[in-house]
């Protein structure tokens, strides 16, 4: 039993654990009941979160507006929805 994603519908929520400032933006693999991923970009004026939409978006093959931030946008525990992907979460633990 995964606790890291949801699906309902078209719809895949994400836990995630974000470290933003790493050299390059990667998939560690979980972290805790969270999925750690590692963003170059720094914490600073929402670039960060930025970063990370535009991650999942490319990842989930879908437009950005598809990708929604939906809760710790000041912390590194996010919660992330993505709407209309038809590729599994689990292929992002592929990535790490």
């Amino acid at each position: 039993m995964n606790t890291w994603y949801q699906r309902s519908g078209d719809v895949i929520m994400l836990t995630l654990h974000v470290q933003p400032g790493a050299k390059q933006t990667s998939v560690t693999g979980l972290h805790g009941e969270a999925l750690k991923i590692r963003l170059a970009a720094p914490p600073i004026e929402g670039r960060a979160n930025d970063a990370l939409l535009r991650f999942i978006a490319d990842h989930f093959a879908v437009p950005l507006r598809s990708v929604e931030l939906k809760q710790g946008g000041q912390s590194r525990h996010k919660r992330i929805a993505v709407s209309g992907s038809t590729l599994e979460p689990e292929s992002l633990l592929r990535l790490s």
